[in-house]
């Protein structure tokens, strides 16, 4: 059964997201780490899905991403992969599995592609790291590239502040952007820019640009599962819309269960052998 406004039920794939930007149809994504959020979220009709690094501070409780490793993303992924029937599923390259080189990211990157079963990989960098994307390329691997707020770069930059502001830095980006594109990369991730050049970005480059906290003009938009739907508390950037509050009702049903345990309600006779 298709989803919300998805009439074409085909595996959605790289070269799906290189059409939809050419047709002007925006593309919805949205992260997942596990088996049953990810069938919920395909099901529901997203066109790809994530799984981020981020699982680093939402499933972990970890302050930044850095911690993750390889093994612990392709435990995600391949938990995501084994629901999902229609999305693009991209995982993120952790921190320190491709920084290192061309043949620690290229043996990384196949590792992750053969043990996760996922599409794609995400990174993030520009050319600083355009060799290793061109080699993970040349190994049939698609890539999708992250511009701007770069996580993995949070102790370099010292602040989750938005990115690019200054006239040098949106400058680089942009350069950064369409080299990426012009190596292969089949999209790029912006994340926490200015919506202008964002727009610019997006208008320049041929691949779709995904935006989280770039504005409207994105070819697409991406936003944690887990913040979105009002699960975690105490993270509200201006990008955030929370489309639900799962954290009241899902406190409120535990305690529900909690009372009617205590109270020897549940189980009640229908609900025994």
């Amino acid at each position: 059964m298709a989803g919300y406004l998805v009439s074409d039920e085909r595996k959605v794939t790289t070269h799906r997201f290189i059409e939809m930007k050419q047709k002007g149809e925006k593309i919805s994504m949205l992260t997942s780490y596990d088996y049953t959020t990810a069938g919920i979220v395909d099901r529901a009709g997203i066109d790809g899905i994530l799984i981020g690094d981020s699982a680093s501070n939402v499933m972990v409780g970890n302050s930044t991403t850095l911690p993750m490793t390889v093994d612990q993303m392709i435990y995600h992924a391949r938990a995501v992969t084994n629901a999902v029937k229609r999305a693009l599923v991209v995982c993120d390259m952790p921190f320190g599995s491709y920084q290192t080189g061309r043949h620690d990211g290229v043996t990384n990157a196949i590792r992750i592609m053969k043990e996760s079963g996922c599409d794609a990989l995400k990174l993030e960098g520009g050319v600083e790291i355009l060799d290793t994307v061109k080699a993970i390329l040349d190994a049939g691997i698609p890539v999708m590239a992250h511009l701007g707020l770069t996580p993995q770069s949070i102790n370099k930059f010292g602040t989750y502040a938005v990115r690019a502001k200054e006239e040098a830095e949106a400058a680089k980006l942009l350069s950064d952007a369409k080299a990426l594109a012009e190596a292969g990369c089949f999209a790029v991730t912006l994340e926490k820019v200015p919506a202008k050049l964002a727009e610019q970005v997006t208008a320049e480059i041929g691949v779709p640009t995904i935006g989280i906290g770039a504005g409207n003009h994105c070819d697409g938009q991406i936003l944690v599962v887990a913040d979105m739907l009002g699960m975690t508390q105490g993270f509200s950037p201006r990008f955030l819309r929370r489309y639900a509050d799962l954290n009241q009702v899902m406190t409120d049903a535990i305690g529900q269960y909690v009372t009617d345990v205590k109270s020897g309600d549940f189980p009640n006779e229908k609900e025994s052998y």
